[in-house]
């Protein structure tokens, strides 16, 4: 539209224009070299326009004649540039497609035409990865670092080279380079927070995190969390040699997660310790409602070591009100009533998880009081025992498929912070024993994935164990309990799990559950 209205203004002005000129005639006179041209305005006029077009075609013929080897190398070098970016373009789309043959095959034709180009480099390294070519691919991730374009890209090649040759230095070392480089880069974080969590370096690990809360590379949630586990781990490695530098990491980390399990139960044994009940208790009982964990009974239960039983019957009453009696609060009201030898109250406290399908830890609470009420040799007791074996397993840490009885700042397969998580495991693998249990051959047994329970809470503190086929069955060792008093009768929420994993009678299916 504008266009057209220029056009016509144009048009217009030309027109007035000559109009004007012919309105007002007259002559141009030329003198040179002793001739003399006469001639009307509008004559002249058009003798020099004209004479411009034939001065401006002879001079685009001049400049098209120079400049045609210069446009013949241009137009071949941008048929090159063409046919390489259709090369990579396709090159990438095999890679994507699984096909290492087509992959090569266009890498090899985008780097004979585009040349060592970023993009080509990377076609390359990935089509040699896909193809089962480590050297290669190292070969052209190494010419990406020595780019300094391309440095960090090729960092991340040979950080993901590294890990799959299980080369752990190396892996780091590129981690904490590209980190160096580029301060922003998500993976090289990750790695480099994971390397140090797995050394139990958790200083450098949250300034690590300091870093990546800074930058916006992590939420504030996400990083109140993780600074909350490293300094619970603190608290937990000087626990036993400083105590009061490990109150003042396990207070901070109550105070970043106030529903982090481990952190409640350090601070409130070592405030216990240094006689500040109260506030022992007041934390202990806000992790207690936010999560209700076993741990946290028995630490707020042995907060006074001198109390009698009946005290700490009193305290699970407390701690089952504020949970509103969830299971584990019955469970912990159970055991304190049977240490208290009131046995009809420990089964009201039991008796509504009996109703559904009960836990291993119910049936082996149940046995416990049977046992403790009509001795070793009832046949109640033993029943319970019998339905143990087959019961739903009881909520445990577990962490990218291990659980364990003890928690951990990071797992001990992917070496991920603040991994475990409080949660039920598959009980598919239960009712597979079970249901299998009469099909089985004789002497054959069961493998399966069972948790051990080290002693602390650094980086190697949980490892799995897996019991062999074929192999002998030792027995179960219940670990001492941690803190409080004695208790009069069996524990069976520490000393029973072992034999929750083993079959009644009659099956030769074994699963066994390590502990210390």
């Amino acid at each position: 539209m504008w266009r057209a209205l220029a056009f016509l203004a144009l048009l217009a002005l030309a027109a007035f224009g000559a109009v004007w000129i012919a309105d007002r005639p007259g002559t141009v006179t030329v003198v040179w070299n002793g001739y003399q041209i006469g001639t009307s305005l509008a004559v002249a006029l058009v003798g020099v326009i004209a004479a411009a077009i034939v001065l401006g075609l002879l001079w685009a013929i001049v400049r098209g004649v120079i400049g045609l080897p210069e446009a013949l190398v241009r137009g071949s070098a941008e048929r090159r540039r063409t046919k390489g970016l259709s090369a990579l373009s396709r090159g990438m789309v095999a890679v994507g497609s699984g096909d290492p043959l087509a992959a090569r095959r266009y890498a090899g034709d985008a780097e004979r035409l585009l040349g060592t180009e970023p993009l080509t480099l990377l076609l390359k390294a990935q089509a040699a990865q896909i193809s089962g070519d480590r050297d290669a691919a190292e070969s052209a991730f190494q010419r990406m670092v020595d780019d300094p374009e391309t440095r960090v890209l090729g960092l991340r090649g040979l950080f993901v080279e590294a890990r799959r040759r299980e080369d752990e230095t190396s892996a780091r070392a590129y981690a904490a380079e590209a980190a160096r480089l580029a301060p922003s880069v998500t993976w090289a974080n990750e790695a480099l927070l994971e390397a140090q969590s797995a050394d139990g370096d958790w200083g450098a690990a949250l300034d690590t995190i300091e870093r990546r809360s800074s930058l916006g590379l992590i939420d504030k949630a996400s990083a109140k969390r993780q600074r909350a586990v490293l300094l619970t781990a603190i608290a937990g490695e000087r626990e036993a040699g400083e105590p009061e530098l490990a109150t003042e990491r396990a207070l901070q980390a109550v105070k970043l997660a106030p529903d982090l399990v481990p952190a409640a139960c350090i601070a409130g044994r070592l405030l216990a310790r240094r006689g500040d009940f109260r506030k022992a208790a007041r934390i202990v009982e806000a992790a207690w409602k936010a999560n209700p964990h076993p741990d946290l009974a028995k630490v707020y239960l042995g907060l006074r070591t001198g109390d009698s039983v009946r005290d700490r019957l009193a305290r699970a009453e407390v701690l089952a009100k504020l949970s509103v009696w969830d299971p584990e609060s019955r469970l912990a009201l159970g055991q304190a009533a049977l240490d208290a030898r009131d046995y009809k109250r420990a089964r009201e406290a039991v008796k509504p998880m009996l109703a559904d399908r009960p836990t291993a830890r119910a049936c082996l609470m149940m046995a416990a009081i049977e046992e403790a009420e009509h001795g070793t040799a009832s046949g109640q007791a033993r029943e319970w025992l019998a339905r143990a074996a087959r019961a739903p397993r009881d909520r445990m840490w577990i962490a990218d498929g291990i659980a364990s009885e003890t928690w951990a700042p990071v797992s001990p397969v992917s070496g991920r912070l603040d991994a475990f998580a409080w949660q039920e495991p598959p009980n598919a693998l239960a009712s597979a024993a079970a249901a299998e249990s009469e099909t089985v051959p004789e002497g054959r047994t069961v493998p399966v994935l069972v948790p051990a329970s080290p002693g602390g809470i650094g980086p190697d503190a949980s490892r799995p164990s897996v019991t062999q086929p074929d192999a002998p069955v030792p027995p179960a060792v219940a670990p001492p309990p941690a803190g409080g008093a004695k208790a009069a009768g069996p524990d069976p929420i520490s000393a029973g799990m072992a034999a929750a994993a083993l079959p009644a009678s009659g099956s030769t299916d074994r699963a066994v559950l390590r502990a210390g």
